[in-house]
């Protein structure tokens, strides 16, 4: 099987998380030219700031949404996220809206919630192999790791 998949369980209730709003973004990494606003907020990794702003250039990441969904009763999305043709090489991330979910279960949380939005950055590397990424959430703590 080949794609990229995700579920969701709710480690508070031990039960899977229904209803979650799931966003998945592909970032694609642009050069821009360099100027006083991007100098040092977008310096790559590794540089110190004299070697950066030596550069004609740096990278600006531009986020493209592709998938909008809610995860079922199972806290699984109804199908894959990117299915086998849509698998590209690269970097994404997935959003989840943990903070609704709690609320919507009866969940006390402060105001801000300490955990709003769920951001996972990870990288496709391989677009012929299956890719799962859980989460496993609470109000106060969440983890994940590659499934299988």
């Amino acid at each position: 099987m080949t794609g990229l998949t995700t579920h969701i369980l709710d480690t508070a209730s031990g039960k899977p998380a229904s209803g979650v709003k799931i966003q998945l973004y592909k970032l694609c990494r642009k050069n821009v030219p360099e100027n006083e606003n991007n100098r040092t907020i977008n310096k790559p990794h590794g540089m110190d700031e004299k070697t950066h702003l030596a550069g004609e250039k740096t990278q600006s990441v531009v986020k493209k949404l592709l998938v909008e969904t809610k995860s079922n009763q199972d806290g699984r999305t109804e199908k894959p996220l990117l299915d086998e043709k849509a698998m590209e090489k690269g970097q994404y991330e997935l959003h989840f809206f943990t903070a609704a979910y709690f609320l919507n279960q009866g969940a006390k949380l402060d105001n801000p919630p300490f955990l709003d939005e769920i951001t996972i950055r990870f990288s496709i590397a391989d677009n012929t192999a299956h890719y799962h990424v859980p989460l496993l959430v609470s109000p106060w703590s969440y983890s994940t790791y590659r499934g299988s």
